[in-house]
């Protein structure tokens, strides 16, 4: 099967825009998700190569990043 979605580079950027918003917006956060957050079995079938947890993994990226800034400093 030819794999059409870069899960990496999907992660990738989903995490910088996070930071960015985060950022922009006083270290604050509000985010919306279409679709499922986890387990998004659709999302994988109509685009081969993207994981069922992307989403969360963008997200746990993120959090732990921040978590090691703080740790940080």
């Amino acid at each position: 099967m030819k794999i059409g979605f870069d899960n990496d580079k999907y992660l990738k950027m989903q995490s910088e825009h996070i930071k960015e918003r985060i950022a922009k917006f006083d270290n604050k956060l509000y985010l919306e998700f279409g679709g499922k957050l986890f387990d998004d079995y659709h999302a994988s079938r109509v685009l081969p190569g993207f994981k069922p947890d992307s989403k969360l993994q963008a997200i746990r990226f993120v959090v732990i990043m921040e978590l090691l800034m703080i740790r940080k400093y």
